[in-house]
């Protein structure tokens, strides 16, 4: 498995959750999941040289980018099976998909601030981790189709890629709370939500903008449970490990360059329905 874990928490669960899904199965020969220190297609590309001759099938996490199309590509060609995870690349032959619909998870973070918001006309700020990644760019769309179709009065002030990176969350955060005293909602499609959670408790405000994020990591657990955050649209690290690794076994047992596929319902989570660790 191939994750560009850097300080993204629930990537990093992630890789703990396969690696020991992989431990326990018996069907599982011999595993290894890389730790990537970023999504950058260069730091894909050095992985997959790194990779032992003997690797029959990759599961990775990728931004859909020429340079990383091309590399799976070029791993199917020599004979590898592979899965995307979390964030596809369609255009390729890749034997399967495991994650959610990222479009339907932008459109019911849409549908639900939409519905919540206590003022309208209002104003949201959207962070993305980066649109080069498939599933970032289809949240947003999702999103705003949502606000266009039902909320019109609810505006996307600004949208903020912040490469999954906490500090650049909190000053870009901190920098959009400080121009916009009103803000309504912020919805943070993609990593670095810690900086800008952290960024909307320290400016204090009486009446604080809805925040909405995606996955239950320790971080997003504490801050609903501090009221810093109303919903977590989450994708379940632990299924989706599972599934992965699932996947990759069905795909080189089997004939076919495809398997169906099979998306991972998102959870709604607030700080009334938290599951248990």
């Amino acid at each position: 498995m191939l994750l560009p874990v850097g300080g993204n928490q629930f990537l990093s669960n992630l890789a703990h959750q396969i690696e020991d899904f992989c431990r326990r199965l018996p069907l599982v020969a011999s595993y290894r999941v890389h730790r990537l220190e970023d999504a950058r297609p260069q730091s894909l590309l050095e992985a997959i040289d790194r990779l032992d001759v003997s690797t029959a099938g990759v599961g990775i996490v990728a931004v859909d980018e020429p340079r990383t199309r091309a590399a799976v590509v070029r791993l199917i060609d020599a004979g590898l099976r592979v899965v995307t995870i979390a964030s596809d690349l369609p255009s390729t032959p890749r034997a399967n998909y495991v994650g959610i619909d990222n479009r339907i998870a932008g459109r019911t973070a849409g549908l639900l601030m939409g519905a919540m918001l206590r003022r309208v006309p209002a104003t949201i700020g959207l962070f993305l981790g980066s649109r080069r990644y498939r599933g970032h760019d289809e949240r947003e769309a999702g999103f705003r189709s949502v606000l266009a179709e039902r909320f019109p009065g609810v505006v996307v002030a600004e949208v903020l890629e912040i490469e999954d990176d906490s500090q650049r969350g909190y000053q870009s955060a901190t920098s959009l709370l400080s121009r916009l005293p009103d803000l309504g909602g912020i919805y943070i499609a993609g990593g670095g939500r810690s900086g800008v959670i952290a960024a909307v408790t320290e400016a204090g405000r009486a009446q604080r903008p809805l925040v909405f994020c995606h996955d239950l990591t320790d971080q997003t657990r504490e801050s609903l449970l501090d009221d810093g955050i109303d919903v977590v649209i989450d994708q379940n690290a632990r299924l989706m490990a599972e599934q992965a690794t699932i996947q990759l076994l069905g795909t080189l047992a089997s004939s076919a360059p495809y398997l169906t596929k099979k998306l991972i319902e998102p959870r709604i989570i607030t700080r009334e329905n938290i599951p248990a660790a």
